[in-house]
């Protein structure tokens, strides 16, 4: 009887295997490190997604520099939230998510869905109708056309996650490269006043009640709910750990790798800013929409930097909306504890933009719209990380020491102060030491 043909092992499968081979060493080479890469990379596309270039170009066109201190704030919040993130799903083997159903009462936990479904659409809404005004531009086609487009490409995308983890992160990685390798040639293009964006980006400063709803947009935009959620189940079961001494070596390696990959994000996000300052502050300071600043940096920066900025919204909101759909499957299973198909769940989430086209609403004051709801839900997932990472019931001796557990709860409150005064701001009531923008 002839033997069965044994089946090739798949590359997520290649890749555990040589992840265990490095780990049973006990000694990791560089080449090998490459190998935990992967986790952050995914999260990190949310922090350069369609809703950031929407904020960072109202920060750059209408204050200059002065905002740059905004995007270091929220990058660096990031990096600690999404490291509490990653250490969760490694210590417990349970996605953020899945701790809150475990942890909480369920009407605690049904509400926490309900906030967090609307968080995923808001930023599907950010992501789906960036990809869609980038291929509207770059093929001069109807906006809802290429809405179309893009539902097909993130589907088409999403299909390579029955493949295992591998595919997929290096999918993203490949997308972020595009996103950051077209940044790079912007800033060698635009005239940056380096000294200037160097001030501003350690000198806090927030000039007008305009300024706030943009400051938090960009926290809203670059501290992302549904990254935060997606992290830890990227985390959760993707490297097998034998001991403690290899738990500590995975942890290691993935806050290092935090902290790379949201430091791309941040640089990106910081030269989206700068050169928006640059092109359109002095002279052109009310640009304020994604199509407008497109057709304006032909004229003013040349055609290398008008392909560069639309290949990179493109990315963005291809790589993005991917990621948002796989997120928003992890927090829909792990509070309620089912999946549904990709199809309906891309449906889902991808509904609330083609109803904001239909309607004829903004495209880009849309965007930014979304980004402040995504700041008023992200609370949400914050709190409920600082109290489960400070927890030695649930983490035991990989519970928050004293200084990281005092900075994630400051992070948490400086997010909830900004969106008190920005719905104060909303319903009129005046806030003392700003002026009206």
């Amino acid at each position: 009887m002839p033997d069965t043909p044994s089946r090739r092992p798949s590359l997520s499968d290649r890749t555990n295997t040589a992840i265990e081979q490095a780990m049973a060493s006990g000694r990791i080479k560089p080449r090998s490190a490459l190998l935990f890469v992967g986790p952050a990379v995914i999260a990190s596309i949310a922090y350069v997604d369609p809703g950031n270039y929407a904020t960072n170009i109202q920060a750059g066109a209408g204050y200059g520099y002065t905002l740059l201190w905004v995007v270091l704030f929220a990058n660096l919040i990031a990096m600690l939230f999404q490291g509490l993130s990653a250490k969760l799903g490694i210590v417990t083997g349970r996605n953020l998510a899945e701790v809150c159903r475990d942890e909480f009462s369920k009407p605690v936990v049904i509400a926490m869905w309900i906030v967090s479904e609307i968080a995923a659409m808001a930023t599907d809404l950010a992501e789906f109708l960036g990809g869609a005004i980038g291929l509207a531009l770059l093929f001069n086609m109807p906006l809802m056309a290429g809405m179309g487009v893009t539902a097909i490409v993130t589907y088409g995308i999403l299909l390579f996650e029955r493949r295992g983890f591998r595919p997929m992160e290096l999918i993203i990685g490949a997308l972020i490269g595009v996103i950051s390798l077209c940044y790079i040639v912007e800033l060698f293009i635009a005239p940056i006043a380096w000294g200037e964006a160097a001030f501003h980006l350690v000198r806090p400063d927030i000039p007008d009640t305009t300024a706030l709803a943009i400051a938090v947009g960009i926290i809203g935009a670059t501290v992302m709910p549904h990254a935060v959620f997606l992290h830890s189940g990227l985390t959760q079961h993707r490297i097998r750990v034998g001991n403690e001494a290899d738990r500590r070596r995975v942890l290691r390696f993935s806050n290092t790798e935090v902290v790379l990959a949201l430091a791309v994000a941040g640089v990106v996000n910081m030269a989206m800013v700068m050169m928006a300052a640059s092109a359109f502050h002095k002279g052109h300071s009310e640009v304020a929409e994604i199509e407008t600043a497109y057709h304006m940096l032909t004229p003013l920066l040349g055609v290398a930097a008008a392909g560069a900025f639309l290949i990179s919204l493109i990315a963005s909101g291809i790589s993005s909306s991917v990621v948002g759909t796989m997120a928003g499957q992890m927090i829909m299973q792990g509070f309620v504890g089912f999946r549904i198909p990709i199809w309906l769940r891309r449906l889902i989430t991808m509904a609330p933009a083609f109803i904001v086209v239909a309607l004829g609403v903004n495209a880009t004051e849309a965007l930014v719209v979304s980004q402040i709801i995504l700041s008023i839900a992200l609370p949400v997932p914050m709190i409920s990380l600082v109290i489960f990472t400070r927890s030695r019931a649930i983490m035991g001796e990989y519970a928050n020491g004293r200084l990281i557990g005092t900075l994630a709860i400051l992070g948490s409150l400086a997010v909830l102060s900004l969106n008190i005064v920005l719905l104060l701001q909303t319903f009129g009531v005046p806030i003392p030491g700003l002026a009206a923008g």
